[in-house]
């Protein structure tokens, strides 16, 4: 199930090769696997460590995958109290910051979109959450990117 996780996070990410050499080892695994617990059927035991394989598996997967963040995402930030300030703490901090005006319940908002490595959204969100706990922010993979601009990261 680990594999499993990884092929489909590959598939995902437009990384086919890579997703489907996971899949050969993958559907290697799971018949060999199988069919041990197909020719011991009459013994319970077997089935309740296959079901166990396979929830384990499932989150370790899930584990490798929060792990390794491969990909982008695309943070929408709605910052009510601390506009000018936050955007600029982030561009400080190297991030890649573009600002559009919108108009909400509470009247006219700055929404901030950053682009980013999804392994540096753990340092984005102390940041948000350092300077504006009330902020309203929407998280969303991004597949493919083409252009833009990524400044490198500053040094801690």
């Amino acid at each position: 199930m680990s594999l499993a996780t990884l092929r489909i996070l590959m598939v995902f990410r437009g990384r086919a090769i890579l997703a489907a050499l996971i899949g050969f080892v993958e559907a290697s695994c799971y018949i060999t696997a199988l069919s041990q617990v197909v020719k011991h059927v009459d013994n319970p035991i077997n089935l309740l460590f296959y079901a166990g394989g396979f929830a384990t598996g499932t989150y370790i997967g899930g584990m490798i995958e929060n792990f390794i963040a491969l990909g982008y995402v695309n943070v929408q930030i709605i910052s009510v109290e601390f506009e000018g300030q936050l955007q600029e703490l982030l561009r400080e901090n190297g991030f890649g910051v573009t600002e559009v005006e919108g108009s909400g319940k509470d009247g006219t908002h700055n929404i901030l979109y950053v682009l980013l490595k999804r392994r540096d959204l753990p340092r984005l969100m102390k940041l948000i959450e350092g300077e504006d706990k009330k902020a309203f922010i929407s998280v969303m993979d991004t597949r493919k990117i083409v252009g833009g601009f990524f400044p490198r990261r500053k040094a801690k």
